[in-house]
């Protein structure tokens, strides 16, 4: 294959490939159209409310001077024991004030109600609530955590960096780059290691209620490289950040004896070639220089980094299928010979 030269394929569709040379102003192309990881707008804007009631929420309810409304259980009795459940409709039963909807209420909001309510009975009663156990509200976590178990959200904010944190990453099998944040129907994409690279720390993110985090497994975001090399193999990307290096280096580096430096290509496809060329780069690893370029090269999923062989080496494998057959054909010759006789 010859630089800037397109290569045709069999098929009627006439589809094309390019092969371009891996250059300084290639790579200062690529860095230009590469976009900074950035967190969408709308995750930042979010900031939590004071947190509302909801169902399956228990409250513990302190009446002063009147333990019988406190602790109606006994005050040798766990504080749980006298505390109220929120049912299933968003109520919640008291005696002296019946039945309250106490589903989007805040703490504050809900005491003065119960004091209201209390005060056709008791003079001036000074009420308190507390909330004993979470259970309305939170956030659901799929895919490549060590914990998936639904994380509740408290009076105290939940941020992105807490949940996955108390989730614990699978790092062998996440893909860091592909993190999805689905809320309010909107999928949103973050690309942790971009977002936490270098001396760069993201910004918090509130989660809110209802919010759900899919990680993926990277068993579907793979490069592949093949030929000439010590290893050839698979490579999973656990993030969005794999040089050319980093790939030949993965795979053993090069065959010294087996390999062509100048046959280095990384071939990449696209969805559709009847609409662009699939793109191969060609890196002369003769050059020293050529690893500079490629530690600053990106490897992208999907893509194949072929190592072509030496000329010896195509010749020495042409030589070993060549010979096996010359002595087929001799021994067929000779068996015709004696069979003739």
């Amino acid at each position: 294959m010859s630089t800037g030269s397109m290569v045709r394929n069999d098929s009627a569709d006439n589809s094309q490939v390019e092969l371009i040379p891996i250059t300084p102003k290639l790579l200062a192309m690529d860095r230009a159209a590469a976009q900074t990881a950035a967190i969408p707008p709308a995750l930042l804007a979010y900031q939590p409310e004071s947190y509302r009631i909801g169902a399956g929420d228990t409250l513990y309810i302190t009446v002063w001077d009147h333990p019988e409304l406190t602790s109606p259980a006994g005050p040798q009795q766990a504080t749980v024991a006298n505390g109220r459940l929120v049912r299933s409709d968003g109520t919640l039963f008291y005696p002296y004030v019946g039945t309250l909807k106490v589903a989007g209420m805040t703490i504050e909001e809900l005491r003065k109600a119960i004091s209201n309510k209390l005060a056709t009975y008791i003079e001036k009663p000074q009420v308190d609530v507390s909330l004993i156990a979470y259970g309305s509200q939170r956030v659901l976590l799929q895919g490549a955590f060590v914990k998936t178990d639904p994380q509740l959200i408290t009076a105290v904010p939940l941020t992105l960096a807490q949940a996955l944190g108390t989730a614990t990453i699978n790092t062998e099998q996440a893909d860091l780059s592909g993190l999805v944040l689905t809320r309010d129907g909107q999928q949103y994409h973050l690309d942790l290691d971009a977002l936490n690279s270098g001396r760069n720390v993201a910004q918090d993110i509130y989660l809110k209620p209802g919010d759900r985090l899919f990680l993926p497994y990277n068993d579907r975001q793979e490069a592949y490289v093949v030929g000439e090399v010590i290893r050839p193999m698979a490579i999973n990307f656990k993030t969005s950040d794999l040089s050319l290096t980093q790939a030949l280096g993965r795979a053993g580096g090069l065959n010294q004896t087996t390999s062509k430096g100048k046959a280095v290509y990384v071939i990449r496809g696209v969805e559709n070639l009847e609409q662009a060329p699939a793109k191969v780069f060609q890196l002369d690893a003769k050059s020293p220089a050529a690893f500079a370029l490629a530690d600053q090269f990106k490897v992208r999923p999907g893509d194949v980094v072929f190592v072509g062989p030496a000329g010896v080496t195509r010749w020495n494998r042409f030589l070993s299928q060549l010979l096996p057959l010359s002595g087929l054909i001799s021994n067929a010759a000779s068996a015709n010979y004696n069979f003739d006789r």
